[in-house]
């Protein structure tokens, strides 16, 4: 079968196809999964790109979709035939978060899903949304979870509640869907007018140019009548934060789940104190926080965004796309 090797020190021109073995039949508690898509993260590109090492000959990817071929003894959750999705931490199944790193997530600690099969736990997938395509469903795993759990199951997100994302990734636009879909208010920043055209035509109720208005976090407010948002989804990390502190109403909501900015820098302490709101660092989720989020798909239609597809040999391409800025969306892959 054919799969992707990162080879050390990483970098994109690192990515080679190589051909791998067969994966052979699942034991006890385990399926084979024909994959065929997966999507990219920017954690993804952290490990593509050599500024997250990792292991020499590393597979790469943490999100996978597929179809189960066979199960092992004692599976009774999937069947052959299904199609499911991976989980980014397979080892957190349920309740508060237990993981701190990534020596246990696929295509970082351990080889991900850019390859044609795996035999892997039943407990490291989910079933995937009813109706989904593979690439679809791949950008679920990593970027909408991130978005669900922000929003829903840590946010208490609820109709009537007003959501700022930054910019117009994979994470944010899941945030601005799953927001609209549940009767909430998105305003929504970029640095292109183009792209927040296309927001508009998602749903977004409001949006700004933060590169022609960098007082952008108080035009936030000013547009929400001095009140300021319930939710943030901050991306940007030291660069941005002390805007959306200024954004957020009182006893608001900020998650932190990204850095694209640094990864240190000044917290204006004293505002996010006055604001009396609530700063928390997250990643991901759990896989109940998954099926939780598969049952919410079904339930509202949402459908993913997905900004261009590429072949699998094309891993390369796919992230210096990536790398461009120019998506709106997921990029995915497809083998």
């Amino acid at each position: 079968m054919k799969g992707i090797a990162l080879r050390a020190p990483g970098g994109l021109d690192r990515l080679e196809l190589i051909d791998m073995p067969e994966p052979g039949d699942p034991g006890p508690g385990e399926i084979r999964v024909r994959l065929h898509a997966s999507s990219l993260n920017y954690h993804d590109y952290g490990v593509a790109s050599g500024r997250m090492p990792t292991a020499d000959g590393r597979v790469p990817m943490s999100d996978g979709a597929g179809v189960v071929e066979a199960v092992g003894e004692g599976v009774a959750e999937f069947a052959a035939g299904d199609h499911v999705v991976s989980c980014f931490f397979p080892m957190w199944q349920d309740g508060p978060a237990v993981v701190g790193d990534f020596s246990g997530v696929p295509g970082d600690g351990i080889d991900g899903y850019a390859r044609e099969r795996v035999v892997r736990p039943t407990s490291w997938f989910t079933r995937a949304p009813q109706g989904y395509s593979h690439v679809e469903a791949a950008t679920l795993a990593t970027a909408g979870l991130t978005a669900w759990r922000a929003l829903v199951e840590v946010g208490g997100l609820k109709a009537g509640d007003v959501v700022l994302v930054l910019g117009t990734g994979g994470v944010s636009i899941f945030a601005l869907q799953i927001a609209k879909a549940m009767g909430a208010t998105v305003v929504a920043t970029s640095s292109s007018d183009a792209k927040l055209e296309r927001v508009r035509a998602l749903g977004a109720d409001h949006t700004i140019n933060y590169r022609q208005h960098e007082d952008w976090g108080a035009r936030v407010r000013d547009w929400t009548g001095g009140r300021g948002v319930d939710h943030v989804i901050e991306v940007g990390g030291p660069g941005t934060l002390a805007q959306s502190i200024t954004a957020v109403r009182v006893g608001g909501h900020i998650a932190l789940i990204g850095v694209l900015t640094g990864g240190a820098g000044e917290v204006p302490t004293a505002a996010l104190m006055a604001r009396q709101a609530r700063l928390q660092g997250m990643i991901v989720g759990s896989r109940r926080q998954q099926t939780d989020f598969v049952r919410g798909i079904e339930a509202t239609g949402l459908r993913p965004v997905i900004d261009r597809t590429f072949p699998l040999s094309q891993i390369a391409d796919a992230f210096r796309h990536e790398e461009s800025g120019s998506h709106l969306g997921k990029i995915g892959l497809e083998f």
